[in-house]
């Protein structure tokens, strides 16, 4: 998985680099799709059933986006910011991360909420090296995101991941006793998750729009997330779509192996 992992950054490196004013959501998925194609990878998001099946490679969600944005023609312009998520297979296994981007310079407030929001996986990951069980990781992700004066959105959650992007358990970056009680789930050696916690500026609500796809909170107000598909090992958590260590190179399943 880690090999899928690396292409995944290597995405994201691409998307980053064309992240400017000016830009359109398009040009950033067509650059993607060309950097999977390069490296033998299978897009995981291109075709996903719907309503429409999804059209793109990466979801793109700006501003008040919250996630499954479409890309297309849409212009990023300076104050933006930028949600770009996506995954790849590689060798018959997965790897899916996000990030949110600027857009040029941004208000105090928004700065925030990306801080915020690139904290709390952070945290997460963290916390997952000390506790036993996700609800005592996903209590604290909550505590951090309310203490800093945001809402975390509860309608979409993260997920394991394996030989399928989207696997059991459902990993949710807050906590319900009816979570704790029904579905909460051990981090032992061998667990691989994908952790995303999305964080609005206002009201945790979301609502759907005509797209089919994109996912927008209710209020108009900004929103961020942040995405890194993380293992459980004996030595602790591993993010698997960290940037390469140790002489790795980004490539094909034959090249990395």
């Amino acid at each position: 998985m880690r090999r899928a992992g690396l292409v995944v950054w290597g995405a994201h490196q691409v998307a980053r680099g064309l992240v400017r004013p000016g830009a359109t959501t398009g040009d950033i998925d067509a650059a993607v799709e060309a950097f999977f194609v390069e490296h033998g990878a299978i897009p995981l998001f291109k075709g996903v059933p719907g309503k429409v099946p999804f059209p793109a490679v990466c979801c793109i969600s700006v501003n008040d986006e919250v996630v499954h944005g479409i890309p297309g023609p849409r212009v990023l312009g300076v104050g933006d910011v930028v949600s770009i998520d996506t995954g790849c297979s590689l060798g018959g296994w997965c790897g899916d991360s996000a990030f949110t981007h600027p857009v040029g310079e941004v208000t105090a407030d928004v700065q925030r909420l990306l801080d915020c929001t690139s904290g709390v996986l952070q945290l997460a990951i963290d916390l997952m090296a000390v506790r036993n069980r996700w609800s005592d990781v996903a209590s604290e992700m909550a505590k951090y995101v309310r203490d800093h004066g945001f809402s975390v959105v509860e309608n979409f959650v993260g997920h394991g991941i394996g030989r399928s992007m989207h696997e059991d358990p459902q990993v949710p970056n807050f906590c319900t006793p009816a979570f704790r009680r029904n579905h909460d789930f051990e981090l032992e050696p061998g667990l691989v998750i994908a952790v995303e916690p999305m964080v609005n500026m206002g009201s945790k609500k979301v609502r759907a729009l005509a797209d089919h796809w994109t996912q927008s909170t209710i209020d108009g107000r900004p929103s961020a997330h942040f995405e890194h598909t993380v293992a459980i090992t004996d030595a602790g958590p591993v993010v698997l779509t960290a940037p390469p260590a140790n002489g790795e190179v980004v490539g094909t399943a034959e090249s990395a192996a």
